[in-house]
């Protein structure tokens, strides 16, 4: 059996990384030429060529590229372990690091990750907000454990990404009760008599609620856009205008904001996704949130991750 000698990995990934034999050295606080020589056993022992010269930079071959993917997972994997394992026996409260994305709804975050807040062990969650593309950033970095989104995320160049898919959930209208006192028209033909508060275009839901309106013929009267979404439920409890409401969310929505429902739209639906670096779950409590989210709010999704999505263009 050949045995794979993971110092000379570790090397070529950091060198692979970098960009360079310079930047690969800095980092390790080993010399260029230790580098070299390092990856030059490891191309030997593999029988192929990992880099190959682009002025004063090495450019990855395709078997560079092909090593690399499997590096990102090995190392990965290993930097888990390590964290499991010290975690354990350093008898410290369990730490999880959560990513959002912008576009999720407040109280479907909260939703989602309630029953990591009552685990008999005691867990300590950092949850950082922000666009997608910044937060697979920080999950390259492993500054984060998990990103929560409202869609699948695209691998990148130097990351393979995992969904896990929670589960879909379907869309319902909201508006203060003032606002619904004397509609004369049934739900959805209402809707043109009222203003509307929505999501703008980024986000997943507000797709999905336009081409419903096109659907049912819907001019919907809109009086306002938003990034951030707990704003435009602030708006809309103050008789702004109506907005669309995740369904797993509504019950909270209805008694945080005193909200009365127009109607349900089933068919618009809310996807939710985790998203990690690596094919396994092994966290307990990020374990805990997936199992417990497809149990009670989806009604059992499927467990496996999705299969790593292309690059996107």
């Amino acid at each position: 059996m050949e045995w794979l000698n993971y110092h000379h990995l570790r090397y070529f990934w950091v060198v692979a990384k970098e960009g360079s034999l310079a930047a690969a050295a800095s980092k390790l606080h080993v010399s260029q030429s230790s580098i070299s020589e390092q990856v030059r056993e490891l191309e030997a022992s593999l029988g192929e060529k990992l880099f190959e010269k682009e002025g004063r930079k090495n450019r990855l071959t395709h078997a560079g590229k092909v090593v690399l993917s499997y590096a990102d997972d090995i190392f990965a994997v290993g930097h888990e372990m390590v964290q499991v394992v010290r975690q354990k026996r350093e008898s410290k409260r369990l730490r999880l690091y959560v990513g959002v994305v912008d576009s999720v709804p407040k109280l479907v975050t909260n939703e989602i990750f309630r029953p990591v807040f009552s685990m008999p062990e005691p867990v300590h969650v950092v949850f950082k907000e922000g666009k997608m593309s910044d937060l697979v950033a920080q999950l390259a970095a492993h500054r984060l454990d998990i990103i929560l989104s409202d869609e699948p995320a695209s691998n990148n160049v130097n990351l393979k990404l995992f969904n896990h898919t929670l589960g879909e959930t379907g869309t319902v209208i909201c508006a203060a009760k003032p606002l619904c006192a004397g509609l004369d028209l049934p739900f959805p033909q209402c809707l043109e008599r009222i203003p509307a508060l929505v999501p703008s275009d980024f986000c997943p839901l507000r797709r999905s609620l336009e081409a419903w309106f096109r659907e049912m013929e819907i001019s919907p009267i809109i009086a306002g856009e938003f990034d951030d979404l707990a704003l435009m439920k602030v708006m809309a409890a103050d008789g702004r205008g109506y907005t669309a409401i995740p369904a797993i969310s509504v019950r909270e929505a209805i008694q945080h904001y005193d909200f009365q429902i127009l109607g349900e739209i089933p068919e618009v639906l809310n996807s939710y996704h985790v998203v990690t670096a690596h094919r396994k779950l092994v966290n307990p409590a990020v374990k805990m949130v997936t199992e417990s989210a497809k149990k009670n709010l989806f009604g059992g999704s499927k467990s496996k991750p999705d299969p790593p999505r292309a690059a996107a263009a």
